[in-house]
């Protein structure tokens, strides 16, 4: 009894020194895993070596890296690329130009137009808005002038016509003037000696050339004769009517040559 019980607590022993053995063992192994210092004293992971930074040399005239050939594909590419750069280039200046050219035409349409519709005497109608659209940021007075006109026509025939009726009343001088006066002139007018070079200047001869140059168009000529005719006081209304059509021509020349000017569109 006594020796079978001491057996049997060897063996126990035995086994528990084993058991503590092996989880010793696996301690010490999980230890060395986990712990580098501890390995690296053992001798089982070899010391780290100290990194050395070196310095590059410096080069002092470094040599430039070779040119890179283009390649004979990448030329022709380029120049593909530079024609067609140009083909846009000149295609947008044609429609540059088309545009101008169109903007200008346009100017001098309704410009013809209008000097039509103040020729004939007649309203402008539409056309009064399309002069202010496009001429009045420069031209604010010559529009202003020629819509004026229009609604106060003067025609060149009817200042032809009230001129010739005017004609005695221009020759014989004004209310102003006595009956001696007028005597006197009429009797000047009989007789005149002048040079082939100078101009008659007796009332019926200025009647007469500025008639003929009112005829011929020349209304701002003809009003400059007629004011030194005796009987201008008596043409004040055909005078007035006479400075309207000059304004009016005037204002119409403006807006024609602004029409017909290059660059920018005249409507500013």
């Amino acid at each position: 009894m006594n020796g079978t019980r001491t057996g049997m607590g060897w063996g126990a022993r035995l086994l528990v020194a084993l058991v503590l053995i092996i989880v010793g063992a696996a301690a010490a192994v999980w230890a060395l895993g986990h712990y580098q210092p501890a390995a690296r004293f053992l001798g089982i992971v070899p010391a780290q070596q100290p990194v050395v930074l070196t310095p590059k040399p410096v080069v002092m005239n470094p040599q430039p890296p070779p040119a890179v050939q283009p390649s004979p594909t990448s030329t022709a590419d380029a120049q593909k690329i530079a024609d067609l750069e140009n083909r846009v280039a000149a295609v947008e200046s044609a429609t540059q130009r088309a545009e101008g050219s169109a903007g200008r035409a346009d100017a001098l349409v309704i410009a013809f137009a209008a000097r039509r519709a103040i020729d004939r005497g007649v309203a402008l109608g539409y056309l009064e808005n399309l002069l202010v659209d496009r001429f009045s940021a420069q031209h604010r007075a010559a529009v202003a002038t020629v819509i004026t006109a229009s609604r106060e026509p003067v025609r060149l025939d009817d200042l032809i016509s009230e001129y010739e009726s005017l004609g005695p009343d221009l020759r014989r001088g004004g209310p102003q003037d006595s009956w001696w006066t007028n005597l006197k002139r009429e009797l000047g007018d009989l007789v005149e000696v002048h040079s082939v070079e100078r101009p008659a200047t007796n009332p019926e001869a200025e009647y007469e050339r500025a008639r003929e140059r009112l005829a011929s168009g020349n209304v701002d000529q003809a009003l400059a004769e007629t004011m030194r005719l005796p009987g201008a006081a008596r043409a004040e209304d055909w005078i007035a009517k006479a400075r309207r059509y000059i304004a009016a021509h005037r204002a119409l020349d403006e807006i024609e040559s602004a029409a017909l000017m290059p660059g920018p569109n005249p409507a500013g």
